[in-house]
């Protein structure tokens, strides 16, 4: 989606507050009266009138607005907030050319300088104000202030082209603030803003520079936190991709084969289900999939199991409705419940039966994998998601809720009730926005 650029400001256009607007009309109906009072008398009176009526209107607002500094800080604390809110809008997808640039034409209006500058440790990332065509994006880092703040992270206020790192040509900008972007503790760009004159470099200049670099360090700081998250949760998917496990594949081979001699067409059909098996357990997604992929890849999986054990041993069932099949979910995130259930589930005699039940509760959407199998004691319940469960029912069970809280953040939970000889419930929680991804999706 292409992002909406502010309007290119050489650092002249200011905004044009209330106050200004009256102070203007009170000086031109103070000049009014003036002309007015030059006059011939007689000739002036209605003029006279109406600018003396204007001007003291006009100065009595003035004054009002002047004594009324809460009115003042509020609207300026709202037009802070409102800038801070677009410049963040910019960089949801990090501090790229495109938001570096938005930023800079953002924050120009806003303060005295005469330009505002982004660079990363290397280039221009965006440039706004004076001199924007030799400083486009993409330009190497040239001025000595810069690299220096690059190299050790100080605040700079520079009140002279020649501390700036300029050459003797080009003494158009005088002063300057040069504040590093910093990503944790380490360096990523500087924020400048560039001056006319060393003079312009207010309290007020400051206060405003160091509050925006604040401002995008830690919004710079936080993407970098989420990069790191969604890496770490494909690591670990990754890893749950590599742990296929041994006996699985070997028994699921040796039931093959002896269909092979049995029934024929029944092992060419399961054959052919176990290739898209791994084929689809080695993709490399690390994005969100339909509910309806993860629940079809299940049951591709519960199909070798039932040949191997037998449909009077183990049963799946599925009652989910057709609204919830294109609910985002992380992939590889019920089958490994299932296979739990499976695994350790399994009664010496008679048949398990799984069920996997799709419902809606509030604005989540629950999802139930649930056996009639040996169940748990109560204290294996308790510590099945600590993060020392070294068991395999752990590990899947403590890979699928770290992935959970992963995509979804502390809106998503799982649960797991049990009790000896009547079975397991593992209840994951979809919390609203996975709702409204699928909807938008779809």
């Amino acid at each position: 989606m292409q992002e909406k650029q502010p309007p290119i400001n050489n650092g002249y256009s200011r905004m044009f507050t209330l106050e200004m607007a009256f102070a203007t009309i009170t000086a031109l109906s103070a000049l009014v009266l003036a002309w007015s009072l030059l006059l011939p008398s007689g000739t002036n009176t209605p003029v006279l009138f109406v600018s003396g009526l204007i001007f003291t209107i006009s100065l009595v607002v003035v004054v009002r607005l002047a004594i009324d500094p809460d009115s003042i800080r509020a609207r300026q604390t709202s037009s802070m907030l409102q800038l801070a809110s677009q410049t963040l809008d910019q960089m949801t997808d990090g501090m790229t050319y495109e938001a570096a640039q938005a930023i800079c034409r953002l924050l120009l209006p806003k303060t005295a300088a005469c330009a505002v500058a982004i660079t990363d440790q290397k280039v221009v990332l965006g440039y706004a104000g004076l001199d924007e065509e030799s400083n486009k994006s993409g330009t190497p880092v040239h001025t000595q202030a810069t690299r220096l703040t690059l190299s050790d992270g100080e605040i700079r206020y520079l009140f002279s082209a020649e501390e700036i790192g300029f050459p003797a040509d080009k003494q158009t900008i005088k002063g300057a603030i040069v504040m590093p972007l910093r990503i944790g503790s380490n360096v990523a760009g500087v924020l400048k803003f560039y001056y006319r004159r060393g003079r312009q470099i207010t309290e007020t200049q400051r206060s405003i520079a160091e509050g925006f670099q604040r401002l995008l360090s830690t919004q710079m700081t936080a993407l970098e936190l989420e990069n790191q998250r969604q890496l770490m949760t494909a690591m670990e998917l990754k890893m749950l991709q590599s742990q296929i496990n041994p006996h699985f594949l070997f028994n699921t081979i040796n039931t093959i084969s002896s269909f092979i001699r049995t029934d024929p067409m029944k092992a060419r059909d399961l054959l052919r289900e176990f290739a898209v098996f791994y084929r689809r357990l080695l993709e490399n997604s690390s994005e969100l999939i339909p509910l309806s992929r993860e629940i079809e890849q299940t049951e591709r999986y519960f199909m070798f199991e039932q040949a191997r054990f037998g449909s009077d041993r183990v049963e799946l069932k599925v009652e989910a409705a057709e609204r919830f099949m294109e609910l985002e979910v992380p992939p590889f995130i019920i089958q490994p419940l299932v296979e739990n259930a499976v695994h350790h589930a399994l009664p010496i005699e008679g048949k398990l039966t799984i069920r996997i039940i799709v419902q809606q509760k509030g604005d989540d959407v629950i999802v139930h994998v649930r056996d009639n199998g040996v169940g748990m004691s109560a204290e294996v319940c308790e510590n099945i998601l600590h993060p020392s469960s070294t068991s395999g029912l752990g590990i899947a069970m403590k890979n699928v809720y770290d992935r959970m809280k992963g995509y979804y953040g502390e809106n998503a939970s799982i649960d797991v009730t049990s009790a000896i000889g009547k079975g397991t419930d593992v209840t994951l929680v979809f919390p609203e926005e996975a709702i409204r991804g699928g909807e938008q999706d779809g």
